[in-house]
């Protein structure tokens, strides 16, 4: 029965203690599942060859579906998702289409048009848009233009290809209202913006993910079977014969569910399966429709993969729309409502939204704010992952090569995930990343603020945190390092809730404390060699922004003394402190723990800004700027002069403590005052008093001048779009050491390090853009010009989204269709951006941190 309720409402069902119905359906199916570290099984590691695009559609995935705008369930038992093919296509439209590293000048990069419309954060509403060319899809013509590009070139875009001339191409809008957290309207319109009729198909698949066919002995398989109906067309799919609990290690079961589907459909049939383990495979319906291999299909109408065919010749500027409805119960009429459904969950999705956003904040940027959102909440994906599984392989009979078992993660058997997961991009990067999962949770806490919280404490689960501390980075290399930064996301999210709902919870933060504590004790054993409090810390999510390869060993007790690495572990130190004293309130006993930080503080503070026991500092005295340095075994050392982030980010080490708050400590206080008097050496570099308070700052006064004149010259780090990773300084003055160059690269990448898909050598990063934004707040206390630099800051961040006085996006910097009445409302939000001009640049869908823009909207326009 249909639930007439506000969206806040459905998020207090989700409460965690008792369960979360509405988070049982949802857009959890990535985007692409080819070419992943999960999917190789190869003898060498080379993911896109082994498991390429060209195999999807006929290759079964053992660890993850992928679709376009598919829905499923919680554990994807069964999944939805709709097909098209234009009548004209090698293959129907399954997936998204992108280049692998091999193929794009600038790595991998999908090549399609689709956008994320909206959603609601328990799904109730969900819409996307998918823009479909009515003529064959150039995958050839893309394939052979970007190879022929160098790194320098610009990429050859599927608008290049001629595709959308006479906007010959359907917009296909795929929508999802649910009626109860079991039972989903699904609606998908197809809009023909052309000027000649044009044929289109529409396949809405539903099909069981493979979990029957792997392992010694094969399991019993579930069923999608046709329902007789006289009214409309019904699929009832079965899992009972499912033997859920050999994946999922506990019973699992969905029961009987039922799509309906409006009459005009051919039901066709096929399994789930590789083709040499059935007749009826993966890839039966490509080869029934466009092979006309009318023995692709099952003729007896049951299976484990079933699609309903609908073929319409629509007009120009006319729609064909299909209507479906996928339950848990049999109904006697299911789309009388349907439509009463769609328009009342559009509209508690409208006064959510309202509720959410500023009234300060222009239409054009709620706009911006909804669709960045609808982003993060279309980017969730269950992430399957058994890693000592994957190692060994599932047959014992049919083992993998014995050489790929050293190739990655050896060292994580113990990581096993079943958790639906934020992902940055759920094509470009259809994984989790460390500390872009912490940005996300900011975002998404402004909608769902438990969902929020669940999603930072995912990495620090016993299921995923080694037992030595370590958090795992990605799935590429688990072991590698990222930033520092889950401790400060906790603060956030503890400071958020309190601000929407009054609660403290500090269950949450003790949670995050203990575990991070592991994480601390695991970094300092780890990235700090010769125990002076100078960090190395390996890659540290920042790609090629140096000279080197930060993940691979610069040789035999050769060190790179970083100092970004020691400006995280100085934030790290100062972001437990504060959670210890949080935490304090209420049982004094974390005073102990808060003075320690407090002290481990000053002590990586004074070490970078002095020799002793060292030759070098990593304070350059003479450009008063903070650099990375070389170390060698006999004592010399190379200071890398490269202004980039790397010397930004010690600033990101602040917090205020004012004398009424020590009262509350009498333990800490006592400490306190007796490093000020007693450790003076260390004290004096890095505790400042003024105004009855405290700055606890790695860097002194005149540094934070010092660094912020580099901050504000637009002929170094300054852009009307932001702070660039990498200062224009050496767009003329390129570091050199020995053979090796770095310069200023404001675009895409011109070297292949990391796979050359990204570049922080000079363009615009929002998270590291939005951390110097906050830290700017802090210091606004002792330094009351950094709260118009961080206003400044932001609003040049926004502008990238909204349109300038020529009526252009800047992110769309040279997109011809910019001005198009179809594509003028819709936003992208890229990776990171320009140092010149604003635009987008890398993966095009990654709100996972640039979602970050909806957060800045909300704090400029309070």
């Amino acid at each position: 029965m249909f639930e007439n309720m506000d969206e806040r409402f459905r998020l207090s069902e989700n409460d965690p203690n008792l369960g979360s119905p509405w988070y049982k359906w949802g857009p959890y199916i990535s985007e692409r599942s080819w070419g992943t570290a999960r999917e190789d099984y190869s003898p060498n590691g080379d993911a896109w060859n082994y498991f390429s695009f060209d195999l999807a559609h006929k290759k079964v995935f053992r660890w993850g579906e992928d679709a376009i705008a598919g829905w499923c369930d919680r554990y994807q038992i069964l999944a939805f998702a709709p097909v098209f093919w234009n009548g004209r296509d090698p293959i129907l439209k399954e997936r998204l289409f992108g280049l692998n590293p091999y193929e794009g000048n600038h790595s991998e990069d999908v090549k399609e048009y689709y956008y994320h419309l909206d959603a609601t954060p328990t799904h109730s509403y969900m819409s996307y848009l998918y823009k479909y060319p009515q003529n064959p899809f150039p995958y050839q013509l893309l394939r052979e233009e970007n190879a022929k590009r160098g790194l320098k070139d610009p990429e050859y875009e599927l608008v290049d290809t001629g595709i959308f001339q006479d906007k010959a191409y359907f917009d296909i809008v795929i929508e999802y209202a649910m009626a109860t957290n079991e039972d989903t309207c699904i609606q998908i319109t197809a809009h023909n913006r052309g000027s000649k009729s044009a044929p289109l198909h529409i396949l809405p698949h539903l099909w069981f993910r493979n979990q029957w066919g792997w392992g010694d002995v094969r399991q019993k398989e579930p069923t999608i079977a046709l329902l007789s109906s006289e009214k409309d067309l019904c699929l009832i799919a079965d899992d009972e014969n499912l033997n859920i609990q050999k994946d999922l290690s506990f019973d699992y079961r969905l029961g009987k569910r039922y799509l309906y589907a409006q009459r005009g459909a051919s039901p066709l049939f096929t399994n789930n399966e590789n083709s040499y383990a059935s007749p009826y495979s993966k890839d039966a319906f490509h080869r029934f429709l466009i092979e006309k291999n009318g023995q692709a299909i099952n003729p007896d109408c049951v299976g484990t993969k079933a699609a309903l065919h609908y073929v319409f010749d629509i007009l120009p500027n006319q729609t064909a729309s299909v209507r479906l409805r996928l339950t848990d119960r049999v109904l006697s009429d299911p789309f009388s409502e349907i439509g009463h459904i769609f328009s009342t969950r559009k509209q508690e999705a409208d006064a959510f939204y309202k509720s959410i956003f500023s009234q300060n904040a222009s239409k054009e940027e709620c706009q911006i704010q909804r669709q960045a959102i609808a982003g993060m909440i279309w980017n969730k994906q269950l992430y399957l992952y058994d890693v000592d599984l994957w190692l060994k392989g599932d047959n014992r009979q049919f083992p993998p090569p014995e050489s790929r078992k050293k190739i990655r993660n050896e060292h994580w058997k113990l990581l096993n995930s079943k958790r639906v997961i934020s992902m940055p991009d759920k094509w470009e990067y259809p994984w989790f990343a460390a500390w872009d999962l912490a940005f996300h949770t900011l975002t998404l806490g402004l909608i769902d603020i438990q969902f929020a919280k669940r999603q930072l404490m995912v990495l620090i689960l016993d299921q995923f945190q080694n037992p030595n501390g370590a958090i795992p980075a990605y799935e590429w290399n688990f072991g590698d390092f990222n930033p520092t930064v889950h401790a400060w996301a906790a603060l956030r999210l503890f400071d958020m809730e309190k601000e929407q709902t009054g609660k403290e919870d500090y269950t949450f933060l003790k949670t995050c404390f203990l575990k991070l504590l592991l994480n601390f004790t695991f970094l300092v054993n780890q990235v700090d060699s010769s125990g002076c409090n100078v960090f190395e810390g390996g890659f540290l999510g920042l790609d090629n922004i140096s000279l080197l390869d930060r993940s691979e060993s610069m040789g035999d007790n050769v060190y790179l003394k970083q100092s970004d690495g020691t400006g995280w572990m100085a934030m790290f130190a100062l972001n437990l402190m504060r959670i210890a004293l949080k935490l304090a309130k209420i049982d004094h006993s974390y005073e102990v723990l808060a003075t320690k930080f407090f002290q481990h503080f000053i002590q990586i503070a004074y070490a970078t800004k002095t020799r002793d026991n060292k030759p070098y500092s990593l304070w350059d005295a003479q450009d008063r700027f903070f650099y990375d340095v070389l170390v060698y075994p006999d004592g010399q050392f190379a200071p890398f002069r490269i202004r980039s982030f790397v010397g930004i980010i010690p600033l990101f080490a602040v917090d205020i403590i004012t004398k009424e708050e020590l009262e509350e400590f009498p333990y800490f206080k006592s400490n306190f005052i007796w490093s000020l008097q007693n450790l003076t050496h260390a004290t004096d570099v890095s505790i400042y008093e003024q105004n009855h308070s405290y700055l606890l700052s790695f860097v002194n006064q005149d540094q934070f001048q010092n660094i912020m004149q580099y901050v504000r010259d637009p002929n170094e780090f300054w852009s009307p779009f932001g702070i660039r990773s990498l200062s224009k300084f050496h767009e003329d003055h390129p570091f050199i050491h020995n053979v090796t160059r770095i310069g200023y690269e404001p675009g895409d990448s011109i070297h292949k390090i990391k796979g050359g898909n990204s570049n922080w050598r000079g363009p615009i990063w929002f998270p590291l853009n939005y951390l110097l934004i906050q830290s700017l707040k802090t210091y606004s206390i002792h330094f009351p010009e950094a709260t118009g630099i961080a206003k400044e800051i932001s609003e040049n961040l926004v502008k990238i989204f909204k349109r300038d006085e020529n009526g252009k996006r800047t992110n769309l910097h040279d997109f011809s269709l910019d001005q198009d009445p179809h594509f003028k409302d819709l936003h992208l939000y890229h990776e990171f951006f320009h140092g010149d001009t604003g635009k987008g640049l890398g993966a095009s869908h990654q709100t996972g941190w640039t979602g970050l823009v909806a957060n800045l909207i909300n704090e400029l326009r309070k």
